[in-house]
């Protein structure tokens, strides 16, 4: 069974190997504190792949994902949720940016099911006419919601208003012109196009030794062939932005927001290590610098900061909710004092070691279960190397103050900022 495969990498008792057959990559943690394990498979597929006309077409997929096969369906009473959760699974999908996965947690002795039910559904799913338009519903109430949602609607509005052309300007669920015109055929080619065992990963964490995690995958993957042509990579380029943009929503509901972002980098940069620590500092906890700029003088309701780990530049953003009787513009203002204070005069030493600790107990508390370890592996893979997962704590104890106000001074600045606010009527 190990002539199938060619190990990879193996650190932090994570192994990781490389299917020879048709691509698939593995990777195998066992923990066998309690006898359940995760099979996740991560698709490097996501919103960014999609092109005008068919922006959602990841999103509707993880719908229909769940509609079945030929071998796994409801009519037969073999649907992926039947079978899963009759022996205590819990089963579900998420979409984002950059990869699209499938996962189940269940009891160790049932692994084999979630197996067999992912590797078929890689190849046969069944994108039917009648199941397209019963989703159609269902995701245009899901897109519905999110509209009604002013700090949701916002994000997206600073999102789709910061970059011009690539696709993270895109929401995940999809325009809805776009979808309200999807069909079974545009969406059978993107299937089609992406789901293949060399544009996958599968993780199995929890109760299973490294060679029964491999004779698994072996048994229920070996026979999928690779993707019949190579798998589409999308390069896309955001233009270099020339000056601040704004933007406003106006719609009913409590309280008012600012969001406040810059273009930061690629998910897998050490300068986004930096912005992480930034982030921390700025508004984690009662000692950071937002927290006493902002809510100890009454000015904000609530305060955050954070930056996204994407495969390409994304943003670092702050957003904090005005308190009444004050106004967003005093909010930006105590923002902005607080970001060009430590891009003049720095952060202590002191500073940045309590958000080492911050960061370094965040992942700890982060990796509680075979689930959340699967997950945060997932986002990993997604950035582009999973060896992020293993890595950034240790990564993060190399920058010190003047790596944070260096990123500080590269990337927060007004040239790439994007402003937004929440006005309610």
């Amino acid at each position: 069974m190990f002539e199938t495969f060619e190990q990879t990498d193996d650190r932090a008792g994570i192994s990781a190997w490389l299917h020879r057959g048709n691509g698939l990559r593995v990777l195998v943690h066992p923990n066998r504190t309690v006898p359940a394990a995760t099979l996740m498979v991560t698709y490097l597929v996501g919103s960014r792949d999609e092109p005008t006309g068919l922006t959602g077409a990841t999103h509707f997929l993880e719908h229909l994902m769940f509609k079945g096969t030929e071998r796994h369906n409801r009519e037969l009473g073999t649907s992926v949720f039947q079978v899963l959760q009759r022996v205590g699974g819990q089963v579900n999908a998420s979409t984002w940016v950059d990869r699209t996965n499938y996962y189940a947690l269940l009891p160790s002795q049932e692994l084999e099911r979630a197996a067999a039910i992912e590797a078929d559904r890689m190849r046969g799913a069944r994108l039917y006419d009648a199941d397209v338009e019963s989703e159609r519903s269902v995701i245009l109430n899901e897109l519905d919601r999110g509209e009604n949602e002013p700090v949701r609607r916002l994000h997206q509005l600073v999102w789709s208003t910061a970059y011009s052309m690539h696709p993270y300007r895109h929401p995940t669920i999809g325009w809805r012109g776009d979808v309200e015109n999807m069909t079974a055929d545009g969406l059978r080619h993107f299937y089609d196009t992406y789901y293949w065992p060399d544009n996958a990963v599968v993780s199995i964490v929890g109760d299973i030794d490294v060679a029964e995690a491999l004779d698994l995958v072996d048994r229920h993957f070996s026979g999928i062939p690779r993707a019949p042509a190579p798998i589409p990579y999308v390069r896309a380029v955001e233009p270099e932005q020339a000056g601040p943009r704004r933007v406003t929503v106006r719609m009913a509901g409590e309280p008012g927001a600012v969001l406040v972002a810059w273009k930061s980098p690629g998910g897998l940069e050490r300068s986004t290590d930096a912005l992480s620590l930034l982030a921390m500092l700025l508004a984690r906890g009662k000692s950071s610098r937002l927290y006493h700029a902002l809510m100890d003088t009454g000015i904000a309701m609530s305060q955050s900061a954070w930056v996204s780990r994407f495969r390409d530049p994304g943003l670092f953003q702050v957003m904090a909710m005005p308190a009444p009787g004050h106004t967003h513009a005093e909010v930006e203002a105590v923002i902005r004092s607080e970001i060009e204070r430590i891009s003049r005069d720095g952060v202590d030493e002191a500073e940045c070691a309590r958000a080492r600790r911050q960061l370094r107990a965040d992942e700890a508390f982060s990796r509680d279960g075979p689930f959340a370890v699967a997950a945060r592996l997932n986002e990993a893979i997604a950035a582009g190397d999973w060896r992020l997962f293993t890595d950034l704590a240790d990564r993060v104890e190399t920058l010190g103050a003047a790596d944070v106000q260096e990123a500080t001074r590269t990337y927060l600045v007004d040239r790439v900022e994007t402003v937004g606010w929440f006005e309610p009527v």
